[in-house]
């Protein structure tokens, strides 16, 4: 609707900029604990041709490993895109910054060897529709390594995320805090091969259950 493409026009011309401008400091205390860590574990299994999706302003830079022959990063919104160049001209690595959604990628059948999805598939406008894209772009025996927070196994929690989500969704930036990101990943063409469940320290409640995994295409 028109209307709706104007109020999103400008929700993300003040809100938008002032999130993605404090984006690092509210990440800040988790990020120098487990979050940081469980970064570095996913993000450092990349390798070959890489190409990571939403990567936001760039905190998953410093844990890609050698065994990445080329990489690309693509983010939608501006402003984030912004930061993720900034820090990426002072990170010492090369890759190439995309403006663009998951849903629809500028990239050619079968042409990545690992896809990386880190806190991102929370806030893509259609799930299934950005895992058929992740599975269209990856070679055959390529990789989708995940970190992405979830819908509670528990259901007191998963009530409250059910309760909070409109709230959430507004000050995150559209962010859905209640997403079963691993039954989506199921019902893509990859298949699973490793999922981790924890709780996330230094992180609201709310958005604490995290996975951390990988997914194949065969």
């Amino acid at each position: 609707m028109p209307g709706r493409s104007l109020i999103r026009r400008a929700y993300d011309a003040s809100y938008g900029r002032l999130f993605a401008a404090s984006y690092d400091r509210m990440l800040a205390r988790a990020e120098r604990g487990e979050l940081g860590a469980r970064r570095a574990q996913v993000v450092g299994d990349a390798s070959g041709r890489t190409l990571e999706l939403g990567a936001g302003t760039g905190l998953n830079l410093p844990h890609y490993s050698d065994a990445v022959t080329e990489l690309v990063l693509t983010e939608p919104f501006g402003p984030m895109a912004e930061k993720l160049r900034a820090k990426l001209a002072g990170s010492g690595r090369e890759a190439d910054v995309i403006e663009a959604p998951a849903e629809n990628l500028p990239f050619d059948s079968d042409s990545f060897d690992t896809v990386v999805c880190t806190l991102m598939l929370c806030t893509v406008e259609d799930q299934a529709a950005s895992l058929a894209e992740v599975a269209r772009v990856l070679r055959p025996g390529g990789r989708l390594l995940f970190f992405e927070h979830v819908r509670a196994e528990t259901p007191g929690l998963a009530r409250a995320q059910d309760v909070l989500h409109g709230p959430w969704f507004a000050i995150g930036h559209g962010c859905h805090c209640n997403r079963d990101t691993v039954a989506a990943i199921e019902r893509s063409e990859l298949v699973l091969e490793d999922v981790q469940r924890a709780e996330m320290e230094g992180m609201a409640p709310i958005v604490k259950p995290t996975v951390a995994g990988a997914a194949r295409l065969t």
